[in-house]
């Protein structure tokens, strides 16, 4: 199973075949900076590759498509600059800058993802307690 480095903490963790690694991060409680949970949309889990580039597979045309129409031309031009919700790897050794990460407590303490909670599902209000939100 492939793994990733995430500087500047240095944090490494697994990577599943097919998992892009900020869902790798969240599964593994990671705190992975995003506003749109892996839709591609925000732009918040933008990454830099650092080492390791024949690691990362390829962009495929949605990644491609969201970082034309919604990242800065400095940054879009760079193509070390991959969004860490559509990036998958192969093999171990894929090294990643990712500012606003945070590792997963480690040690039972209870730390919240730094992108909060994700969404709720449909209806999950409706299903609410009285008296709580």
């Amino acid at each position: 199973m492939p793994w990733v480095r995430i500087q500047p903490s240095g944090t490494e963790f697994e990577v599943f075949d097919g998992e892009a690694v900020a869902e790798a991060a969240w599964r593994q409680g990671h705190g992975w900076p995003t506003q749109c949970w892996g839709q591609a949309d925000c732009m918040s889990c933008f990454t830099r590759i650092l080492d390791g580039e024949l690691c990362a597979l390829p962009a495929e045309q949605d990644e491609l498509d969201a970082v034309s129409l919604k990242m800065s031309p400095q940054l879009r031009s760079n193509h070390l600059i991959r969004l860490g919700c559509r990036l998958r790897c192969v093999g171990d050794g894929l090294v990643l800058e990712k500012q606003g990460f945070r590792p997963a407590d480690r040690t039972g303490e209870d730390t919240a993802d730094p992108a909060g909670p994700p969404p709720p599902s449909p209806g999950a209000e409706a299903r609410a307690e009285p008296g709580r939100t």
